[in-house]
């Protein structure tokens, strides 16, 4: 019997593609998954952990496989895993979820992707990723923007929109607006979006990006309040600016706490105070960050 772990349990709902395909791929074999019992006994244990901040169980047997960030184990799955049709039988999603793209030509010093996975590269296509039962696909691509591949099907997604098949589409990283021009904010306009279209605002240099696109994808007739945007917060001041022009343009921030990977892994105690400030949109729409900040400083 063979068992599969989640070093991220607890930590975020979102399935595990590796452990999918590990399952697969065991399963056209004939042997039995399941998720791993501290008790149980089994031929081999499999764990895959993303995150560097998730608390990582301590009881997994020595000879257990580990990988993904959150081990800090930058390998790929072996050709013949890689290769499998995920399992979602083991998680209880209406959607399918993959990369068009790995890698990223970017070397942002916050991010690990680069280290991990190398220049971009293509990977799928949107209808080798698509599962037959649901047309929802939840894309989890770095910077599919940079890749012309990564274009070329996006394009092929707006046109299937209006096909039999009305395919509706995730980007769940967000899209790095110094790519976005007329033609590609066409494409992202014409394409069916599950929830939102995702934008990343890291640093102040991205914001006349920022704003040039989201002009870009009004023109071409976007559903403005869709627009969602991601805030990396190190410094403060710094990330505050950034949220306050995007709440101006009329675009969701949502605020990501700094963590080092090279330190210890955890964000600062302000830094998770301003994500909260930030992502509870009650508190956001009703307090200044100063009278939220000061009153915490009180409590």
């Amino acid at each position: 019997m063979i068992a599969i772990h989640s070093g991220d349990a607890g930590t975020s709902g979102f399935p595990n593609l590796a452990l999918m395909k590990i399952s697969a791929h065991f399963k056209r074999f004939g042997e039995r998954v399941e998720w791993y019992q501290p008790l149980g006994e089994y031929e081999k244990v499999y764990s895959s952990a993303v995150f560097t901040f998730s608390k990582k169980d301590t009881w997994l047997p020595s000879n257990a496989v580990r990988g993904g960030t959150g081990y800090g184990v930058y390998k790929d799955l072996p050709p013949e895993i890689d290769n499998e049709e995920p399992d979602y039988s083991i998680y209880d999603v209406p959607y399918a979820v993959g990369f068009l793209t790995r890698g990223c030509p970017n070397k942002c010093s916050w991010c690990v992707v680069p280290r991990k996975e190398g220049d971009i590269r293509p990977y799928r296509t949107w209808d080798q990723i698509k599962r037959p039962d649901c047309r929802d696909i939840v894309f989890m691509d770095n910077n599919v923007l940079a890749s012309e591949h990564g274009v070329e099907e996006l394009e092929s997604l707006a046109y299937a929109r209006h096909g039999k098949l009305r395919v509706r589409i995730d980007f769940n990283q967000g899209l790095d607006a110094r790519r976005i021009d007329k033609k590609i904010a066409k494409h992202l306009a014409s394409v069916a979006w599950i929830r939102f279209l995702r934008l990343a605002c890291d640093t102040k240099s991205q914001i006349p990006y920022i704003e040039q696109a989201v002009a870009y994808l009004k023109e071409s007739g976007a559903n403005k309040s869709s627009f969602f945007c991601y805030v990396l917060v190190k410094e403060i001041d710094d990330a505050l600016e950034r949220v306050m022009f995007l709440r101006r343009i009329g675009v969701e921030p949502f605020a990501q706490p700094f963590r080092d990977f090279a330190g210890n892994g955890e964000a600062t105690v302000e830094a998770k105070a301003f994500a909260r400030w930030v992502n509870h949109k009650a508190i956001f729409r009703s307090t200044s960050w100063e009278d939220y900040r000061d009153k915490r400083k009180t409590c």
